[in-house]
């Protein structure tokens, strides 16, 4: 989606001049993958406009492959407001409801060659927007556990995109169900399953029917737990947090790329640590993500 950020501090109904920039949450996993040489292809739906267009200048840019992006016709790409903070979280307002990536069904899904493909990642974001993204997340998971792709899913939650907090939360339960791992952040477990306690996080996850979980837990790390361990991978030192939106897709990429790469999950997760650290050292969602040579000598300092 679009993403306008805040030139200066301030309300977002005060401000005078907003910078233009690309975003979203799959989309950000996506570049962080695509910068440490991993293929990358990005699905969504998009309208015929400037916002639209950028988005796919900026795949191109970073070699995400685009075919299973399509185009609406008469839907608008959608978009945020983004305000700029000197410490803690921005305020963000959507533009999304109606918007073209709302309109994905299981047509768009059908496209898709599972086979062709490793992995698969999924945010919470994308069944937040319609009934009809709903079902294109539900069989977008059943044909990637047919093919036999791994399965990561984050529910970053949000919600302002949801019907209701009850669909919410039942949605995303039953899509965890289905996912090999799951990503979630401690706030997000309060809401999610009623504790913000890592151990119970990843206890309810894994009977859930998960084989790993990673609760995220800020600036302490992750805590991590399969069927057969659980351990703590420790933060790495952050001296200003700059913006914090988009740390936990870095921490994503992270994982996702290590795991690709055949490292073991807990050297899998300090890299995700390491490039979320990085990411709020960085404004923008996804502008700090690393390349191949920043993350090493970062994880070498």
């Amino acid at each position: 989606m679009g993403l306008l950020i805040a030139q200066s501090e301030g309300s977002l109904d005060s401000v005078s001049g907003y910078d233009l920039a690309v975003a979203g949450a799959e989309f950000n996993v996506a570049v962080g993958a695509a910068r440490l040489s991993h293929r990358v292809t990005y699905m969504t739906k998009l309208g015929r406009d400037p916002f639209g267009q950028r988005i796919i200048h900026v795949l191109t840019a970073n070699g995400i492959g685009s075919e299973f992006v399509t185009w609406s016709d008469d839907k608008k790409t959608g978009f945020m407001l983004k305000s700029r903070v000197s410490e803690g979280d921005p305020d963000i307002f959507y533009f999304r409801a109606g918007s073209a990536a709302s309109t994905l069904s299981v047509e768009d899904v059908e496209k898709i060659q599972f086979s062709e493909y490793t992995h698969l990642h999924v945010t919470g974001i994308l069944p937040a927007l319609s009934d009809s993204t709903r079902e294109a997340v539900d069989l977008m998971f059943d044909k990637a556990r047919e093919a036999g792709l791994f399965i990561s899913f984050d529910p970053n939650l949000r919600p302002q995109l949801w019907p209701s907090q009850d669909v919410m939360v039942q949605t995303l339960n039953r899509l965890a169900a289905k996912a090999d791992m799951v990503l979630p952040g401690t706030a997000e477990g309060k809401i999610l399953m009623g504790s913000d306690d890592p151990k119970e996080i990843n206890a309810f996850y894994l009977q859930n029917g998960a084989k790993a979980v990673v609760t995220k837990c800020g600036g302490d790390g992750a805590f991590v737990s399969t069927k057969d361990e659980e351990y703590m991978v420790p933060g790495f030192k952050v001296e200003t947090v700059v913006d914090t939106v988009g740390a936990g897709d870095g921490f994503a990429a992270g994982v996702i790329t290590a795991l690709m790469e055949g490292m073991p999950l807990k050297e899998a997760v300090r890299r995700g640590t390491a490039i979320g650290a990085i990411q709020v050292m960085s404004r923008g969602d996804n502008e700090g993500l690393p390349y191949p040579e920043q993350l090493k000598a970062f994880m070498e300092r």
